[in-house]
């Protein structure tokens, strides 16, 4: 019996506010954009935000993973429940407030800690559907730490740009730079425990505080650290961090009301 899927975990933060888009009905992560067949009526029904990250998980082969939300965020639990209208099962850890993305996955740090993590953001739609099926295939042929889902970026100033080289692997990141000759951005991510300790011993350190105070003043008003800037660290300490591009594939985040809009006209 083939058990390698007993390593995979899946990990969503979902603690954001949505501060962009409010005031919404309910937690971002739960707007409807589309619909879907249900697997057990067969009927037509809605398709939340979040179903399309979950849904991807499942295809991987991924049988677990752990939605981390902000207290008060009860609809996504409620909406999602065990996990078994996504096929495949989910847990819930509850934090009170975040600094950060990188803050917020740390606090499944005792969960994940041995596990292979498939990582995406509940709140970008992405294509193609098996986008974490070639990350984990990366991974697991060669000896990266980190695997990046590489895409082709529609504004560098909003994204982290990545360099890799012609074996796949990557050299540089760059936080949305106001200039560059980088083309691909970083949507979705797989790593192995090496990365998830590297992140936990990361975000607590000097090094992330500094980092902190550099984006307030350059990148984000407050003072979120991003994912992307751990990237930078692991890439300067050393860890093997790879890319797979898809030069075809397609990113929407729908965090703006214009984006939003564009992802309800373009999934119906």
């Amino acid at each position: 019996m083939d058990r390698s899927g007993d390593k995979l975990v899946g990990l969503v933060p979902a603690a954001g506010r949505g501060k962009r888009i409010a005031p919404l009905p309910c937690s971002k992560e739960l707007f409807p954009v589309g619909m879907q067949q249900d697997a057990r009526t067969c009927e037509p029904r809605v398709k939340v935000v979040g179903e399309y990250l979950l849904g991807k998980f499942r295809d991987a082969g991924i049988p677990l993973a752990f939605i981390i939300l902000r207290e008060g965020k009860w609809d996504i639990p409620a909406y999602f429940r065990d996990g078994e209208s996504v096929g495949l099962k989910l847990a819930y850890v509850v934090i009170t407030d975040t600094c950060g993305p990188p803050d917020t996955l740390d606090r499944a740090y005792s969960l994940v800690g041995d596990k292979v993590v498939a990582f995406g953001f509940p709140d970008i739609l992405f294509t193609p559907d098996d986008v974490f099926i070639q990350l984990l295939r990366k991974q697991r042929a060669g000896q990266a730490d980190l695997v990046l889902g590489l895409f082709p970026a529609h504004d560098h100033r909003l994204m982290d740009m990545v360099r890799v080289d012609d074996s796949g692997r990557v050299t540089e990141l760059v936080l949305k730079p106001l200039q560059t000759d980088l083309h691909y951005a970083w949507i979705c991510a797989v790593w192995t425990p090496t990365f998830t300790e590297f992140l936990h011993e990361f975000v607590s350190s000097d090094e992330a505080q500094r980092c902190r105070r550099q984006i307030e003043n350059k990148i984000d008003p407050q003072g979120d650290l991003p994912v992307g800037a751990v990237i930078q660290a692991a890439i300067r300490k050393g860890l093997r961090v790879d890319g797979v591009t898809f030069p075809t594939g397609t990113y929407i985040d729908i965090g703006t009301p214009e984006d939003l809009a564009t992802a309800l006209r373009m999934y119906r």
